[in-house]
């Protein structure tokens, strides 16, 4: 078996702990920008980029140097670092049989030296690779690769640290909803006992003694449940100016920016592949917020697979909106392409969560588990997924996710 056919054994545990770091790939450089410079000039290289890879792409999240931010997985030398985990170092791409015919090789930047070093989290899944790259061969000293791997630790321990973020903010949205929610049981019943004691009074002429200490009760019952509403707004209510903002938060999208987000991060990949890929939002939902968790992953997923599987030249449909229902909102995805379509049997292996591996229209390699990791999350979200499509005619998929 070749190394562009194998698979890592944990591949799946691996692109779902990925998918719990929960990233937007292209809001990272920022945060990591210092670390690809600091690696270039420690190997003295042109390129240095950091890499992390799921099911279909590599994401180049940070890069000094060229680079750009997606890369099909098949077409990446990270792919072949991430299967171990000491280092790769190529010292002459074209002599190299798996990638000596990419595009990067025989043209521009016509790369030839390659280094790089698996990222490794603490359950140990390699979830991209740090590299450095050059157009021109180079000699690492042990030292210099020694400060790669420093540099490649700290890397993972920012991402792990972004993840704890994430967890922590998700847990202050969680106690925001249970706030609003008490908000709501308090208010209830102290209103409902300002209101009969209104009612006593209303219906109450007599001025008799019992009926005047009745009433002295009653005003007091009235103004002690009125300065414990006050308390309970002064509590409990800061969250009401913050539900008129029709900006979304750090945390949130609305079907603007979550339709922007997506163009940004997908519209590379359909480029490429000469795809057209249009979104479509509700325009009368467009003032309603929703959490980011896990958003990203799973459409993109969907976009991705879109993709691979429409020949060039087809079309890539992607229509968001929000279900407002009792039970609260509900964002519903559809993603729908022109298609070679899915058979009987793939389509019960995927409703099933179990994983499936085919090339592409153009063939791109599969790796399986893509589709696999989105029925995952959104089970593990509490939503829906339905699945329809016809061979050689395209497929659709559609998510619906409490929001």
């Amino acid at each position: 078996m070749s190394d562009s056919q194998k698979t890592i054994p944990n591949e799946f545990e691996r692109v779902l702990e990925l998918s719990e770091f929960d990233l937007d790939y292209s809001d990272l450089n920022e945060h990591l920008k210092d670390l690809t410079r600091l690696a270039a000039n420690v190997a003295g290289s042109e390129i240095s980029l950091i890499n992390l890879i799921d099911s279909f792409t590599q994401w180049s999240v940070s890069r000094y140097g060229d680079g750009t931010l997606v890369t099909p997985r098949e077409d990446s030398v990270c792919q072949y670092t991430i299967l171990d985990s000491e280092p790769l170092e190529i010292k002459d791409l074209n002599k190299d049989d798996r990638l000596k015919n990419k595009s990067y090789v025989t043209g521009e930047p016509h790369l030839k030296y390659y280094f790089g070093i698996p990222l490794k989290t603490d359950k140990g899944n390699n979830i991209g690779a740090l590299c450095v790259v050059d157009r021109n061969e180079k000699d690492l000293s042990p030292e210099k690769i020694e400060l790669l791997k420093i540099i490649a630790d700290e890397i993972v321990t920012r991402l792990q640290s972004t993840k704890k973020l994430n967890d922590l903010q998700e847990k202050i949205n969680e106690l925001k909803s249970i706030h609003k929610n008490l908000s709501h049981d308090i208010r209830g019943p102290i209103s409902g006992i300002i209101g009969l004691s209104e009612l006593i009074k209303e219906h109450s002429s007599d001025s008799s003694n019992d009926l005047s200490s009745i009433m002295e009760l009653n005003d007091l019952i009235q103004k002690s449940s009125q300065s414990v509403l006050e308390l309970a707004d002064e509590i409990l209510g800061a969250h009401s100016k913050e539900d008129k903002s029709l900006e979304p938060a750090q945390d949130e999208f609305n079907l603007i920016t979550f339709k922007e987000k997506l163009k940004q991060l997908f519209t590379p990949q359909a480029f490429t592949k000469e795809i057209d890929l249009h979104f479509d939002y509700n325009q009368k939902n467009i003032e309603l917020t929703f959490s980011k968790n896990k958003l990203l992953q799973i459409t993109g997923n969907l976009i991705s697979n879109a993709i691979k599987f429409t020949p060039k030249k087809g079309r890539v449909n992607v229509k968001m909106d929000i279900n407002k229902v009792k039970e609260g909102n509900r964002l519903l995805i559809e993603v729908s392409d022109t298609g070679i379509g899915i058979n009987e049997k793939q389509l019960q292996l995927i409703k099933d969560g179990d994983s499936i591996s085919t090339d592409g229209t153009i063939g791109e390699q599969g790796f399986g588990f893509g589709l696999t990791l989105v029925k995952h999350l959104v089970d593990k979200s509490q939503g829906k997924m339905e699945i329809k499509s016809e061979l050689g005619k395209g497929t659709t998929f559609r998510i619906e996710l409490p929001r």
